[in-house]
């Protein structure tokens, strides 16, 4: 069985999307892409042009929420199709796959389970990243990371500070959520043989900082159309399977204020018997964290197009069909 998996912010970087334009197809989805997510705020604005964005904006441009959200839903998605020009449900597609995303990839996820189409989530992202963007900038907050230590000295630390531990990403590293003063005091105070790194991201997500950008989505969702995944599509709130097109949105917008919890998605991937991974553009941190915590499972990190050899050859193997290919 095949893990597909869809990294969160904080996967971006500079030029990521300029080696994807080379490939047949791709330079069309994203221009598409663009034109679905329009301009970044109500009916003003300039468009968001996700192929400048993603090939020649700077560190800076790419990190503001607004701009990595759609950039990095939209990479997943036109690497997706590389694989499967036809479609992941296609006749073609793999057989025997499991789909998750962390964070805003669980958007990117949902979509290529069939419970959103490419248009609903490209415009549910776009909200999603103006709504999370304005939310931060009504208070100087921020994201650590706390690598190492005592998981119950970590909790400890962490609510000592008055942050929130908005991600837990696998045994050994929780992310702390709050304000800069907070990080700072955690930062001061770490737990016993643990590190806090500061990561580059502009707020403190998954927690009730980002209360306005919920109640923001919470009055889009209504209007959405969410069909029933055609392919088991965890939750990254708990790991659990969501079987109800209804429920996936439902905790697409409860997880903006909610932790992620991909330590239990991983648990649950080892318990459905999965033999690799296959984490989509832009990929690597997600494949970091199955490594240590999937011991024994193949894993592709598909990083760009050199990567789509060893990703086909992968999903050969593992997922029953070669993409393309009609046949068991």
């Amino acid at each position: 069985m095949l893990a597909l998996v869809c990294p969160g912010q904080g996967s971006q970087a500079p030029g990521m999307l300029a080696p994807w334009l080379e490939v047949a197809g791709v330079a069309e989805r994203l221009r598409w892409a663009s034109a679905v997510v329009g301009p970044v705020s109500g009916g003003g604005g300039e468009a968001l042009d996700l192929v400048a964005h993603g090939t020649t904006s700077d560190a800076d441009t790419v990190r503001d929420t607004a701009v990595a959200q759609p950039l990095i839903v939209a990479a997943g998605l036109a690497a997706a199709a590389a694989l499967w020009p036809e479609g992941l449900l296609s006749e073609g597609g793999p057989t025997d796959v499991v789909v998750a995303g962390h964070s805003v990839g669980e958007l990117t996820a949902a979509a290529l389970a069939g419970a959103l189409s490419t248009e609903a989530a490209l415009v549910l992202v776009r909200e999603r990243g103006r709504a999370m963007a304005a939310a931060a900038a009504r208070t100087a907050t921020g994201m650590s990371a706390v690598v190492g230590g005592r998981p119950e000295e970590v909790e400890a630390a962490i609510a000592a500070s008055g942050a929130t531990a908005a991600n837990r990403n696998a045994a050994g590293q929780v992310v702390a959520a709050g304000t800069t003063e907070q990080l700072a005091a955690l930062a001061a105070a770490p737990p016993a043989r643990a590190r806090v790194i500061a990561l580059q991201v502009a707020g403190a997500f998954h927690t009730e900082h980002m209360a306005p950008a919920r109640a923001e989505l919470e009055a889009l969702a209504p209007g959405l159309v969410a069909s029933d995944p055609a392919l088991p599509l965890l939750s990254n709130a708990d790991g659990a399977a969501v079987e109800r097109g209804r429920d996936v949105l439902d905790r697409i917008v409860a997880q903006v204020t909610s932790p992620v919890r991909w330590d239990l998605c991983s648990d649950a991937l080892v318990a459905r018997g999965v033999s690799a991974v296959l984490e989509l553009s832009p990929a690597g941190t997600l494949a970091g964290l199955a490594k240590r915590a999937m011991p024994g499972v193949e894993i592709v990190a598909l990083k760009g197009p050199e990567d789509l050899d060893a990703a086909r050859d992968l999903v050969a193997r593992h997922a029953h069909r070669t993409p393309g290919s009609a046949s068991a």
